[in-house]
């Protein structure tokens, strides 16, 4: 098969994937692309089809329409599944194995040589931090060192694409830094990491971009190296506040809101360089200002609102 480089560039190429079960749609319409050797961060709310997107792209279960393509290949292409390393959220181990029996059995799995499980394990049970416990058995180990050696796993057939679904979940933070430092090496040796994580602080030190999904459609695709230097958000409070101040503020930013409890009002900027003006503004119009306090906009701050609350999405 004659490969179209254009096109495996991209370690995932979607286009209008859905997903339907019966009358139910869990994916309506999901489009993406995700470099190679990019972090890419898979955001949004309970129920949002974050789940069966990455089944769909592993090939664990059809589109019902949309197209997409794996390290340039189809689908469910046996080749670049090999290729691939995944770590799901909900897994089980062979809990009777020890932590080197269980990688010799995925290592067989993937159809490594007995010389390479032997020179690949040793390192992959340093770099999780689990060298000590090679000999032990996984009944034995604690949630999170389940999780880190789910990674070893994910890592063992030196993938070019990675899913990672929730994967600093049941750790603690030298645990998460741990796990975020191998991802950055990850980035370093050209591989693809496909994130999923309710983390957002995690999230945003970890990825290059992110999207925000929702009904198993795109809202919004962040480039996270430039977010940082962005969107900012402020806080003030001035004497009387009136609906009419607020409907005017609507000139200098967005999402304009007023706290019941003490009138603190909040807006986003689009850049920091509007504050003076801002606040000349306030004063020019009589407004005794207070308080004007900003900060930068955080992922999980813009989550908020393009998502918006569980209950708003939910209901």
């Amino acid at each position: 098969m004659t490969i179209d480089h254009t096109v495996s560039d991209f370690a995932i190429d979607a286009h209008n994937l859905r997903k339907e079960f019966g009358r139910k749609t869990a994916v309506a319409n999901l489009s993406l692309q995700v470099k190679r050797g990019e972090i890419f961060g898979f955001l949004g709310p309970n129920g949002a089809g974050k789940t069966t997107s990455v089944k769909m792209l592993l090939g664990l279960t059809r589109p019902t329409a949309g197209t997409a393509t794996l390290l340039g290949r189809p689908l469910g292409d046996r080749p670049a599944r090999a290729r691939i390393g995944f770590l799901p959220e909900h897994f089980r181990f062979h809990e009777w194995l020890t932590a080197v029996e269980f990688l010799e059995l995925h290592g067989r799995l993937y159809g490594m040589g007995a010389a390479e499980r032997q020179a690949t394990i040793p390192d992959l049970l340093e770099l999780v931090g689990l060298q000590d416990r090679s000999q032990t058995q996984l009944r034995a180990f604690s949630k999170g060192m389940l999780q880190r050696i789910g990674l070893a796993q994910a890592l063992l057939n030196n993938p070019e694409l990675v899913f990672l679904d929730e994967p600093t979940s049941g750790l603690d933070p030298i645990g998460r830094r741990l796990v975020r430092d191998i991802i950055n090496g990850l980035r370093q040796e050209g591989t693809a990491v496909f994130l999923n994580s309710h983390l957002l602080s995690e999230v945003e030190k970890t990825c290059d971009r992110v999207v925000f999904i929702r009904q198993g459609a795109v809202l919004e695709t962040i480039d996270l190296h430039n977010y940082n230097e962005a969107a900012v958000l402020v806080s003030l409070r001035v004497g009387q506040p009136t609906p009419q101040l607020l409907q005017s503020l609507e000139q200098f930013g967005q999402g304009v809101t007023i706290s019941p409890v003490d009138g603190r009002m909040t807006l986003q900027l689009a850049a920091e360089e509007q504050i003076p003006d801002l606040a000349a503004w306030l004063v020019a119009q009589g407004h005794a200002l207070y308080e004007l306090a900003p900060q930068r906009l955080s992922l999980e701050d813009r989550f908020m609102q393009v998502i918006g609350r569980d209950d708003e999405v939910m209901g």
